[in-house]
């Protein structure tokens, strides 16, 4: 149960990694920018499964009383995925931004 909001997660997350490889396509397609690339995927994937895991354990369980539990434990799945794709997308910004800064300003020149 641990890793199943990663795996709902996972087609998104795919979907907008192959976004963010394949555009803006006007930028040049350098070694140095596919490698910058490549670094900036890895890191947001990794972040979003550490995040992900982080808010698997962080979520409070309602307890369990004479009738079962309460509703909410849908939240153990909800808010680590919730965290996941907020980690993803803040690593993704902030590489689309030193990206369009390095190799946007090249481009001008």
């Amino acid at each position: 149960m641990r890793y199943l909001a990663i795996l709902l997660l996972a087609p998104l997350l795919l979907i907008l990694c192959w976004g963010y490889w394949a555009y803006p396509k006007s930028l040049p397609r350098t070694s140095g920018r596919r490698l910058f690339d490549v670094a900036a995927l890895l890191l947001a994937l990794i972040t979003a499964v550490q995040c992900a895991m982080l808010g698997f354990d962080t979520v409070e369980l309602p307890t369990i009383d004479g009738f079962g539990r309460a509703s909410g434990a849908i939240w153990q799945q909800v808010l680590p995925a919730l965290y996941g794709y907020g980690a993803f997308a803040a690593v993704i910004v902030l590489a689309m931004l030193l990206r369009h800064a390095w190799w946007g300003r090249r481009r001008r020149r």
